[in-house]
């Protein structure tokens, strides 16, 4: 019987890829706390993962018969992101127009790191589980 690793895994490989893409647009603001008129950006993450879930799904009905056909990729827009980015709104306004606030930054990205490793622990999990399960552990 085979194993689909989609159901086998469930939601934690498509929260992986969300936190991931969450990570570079945080370390992105950080990265330009002082260019001025730059605005902070984020994604909203249960939007994204509802997204990147119907993605996937869809992904598995849409297949090229052609090797000349451009494989379906999914995500919201060009930009590759599970869902659009939104703009952080400024807490203080600043003299060059910059939105990042780098406390606020830093708070989102650690939290970010944690709920990835989290996610990465779950994974770890279940992938334990089924090497136990074909050992017949």
């Amino acid at each position: 019987m085979p194993i689909n690793f989609d159901s086998a895994l469930g939601v934690h490989a498509d929260a992986l890829k969300v936190r991931s893409q969450r990570a570079e647009l945080l370390a992105a603001n950080l990265a330009n706390a002082d260019t001025p008129n730059y605005k902070a950006q984020d994604i909203d993450f249960r939007q994204a993962l509802n997204s990147a879930i119907k993605d996937s799904s869809s992904a598995q009905q849409m297949q090229t018969t052609h090797q000349n056909h451009i494989p379906f990729t999914g995500g919201a827009g060009n930009s590759g992101l599970m869902a659009p980015v939104q703009y952080r709104i400024a807490m203080q306004d600043s003299l060059d127009g910059n939105t990042v606030d780098e406390q606020v930054e830093q708070s989102q990205f650690m939290q970010n790191a944690v709920q990835y490793q989290v996610s990465l622990e779950f994974l770890g999990g279940k992938f334990s589980n089924l090497t136990k399960a074909l050992k017949g552990e």
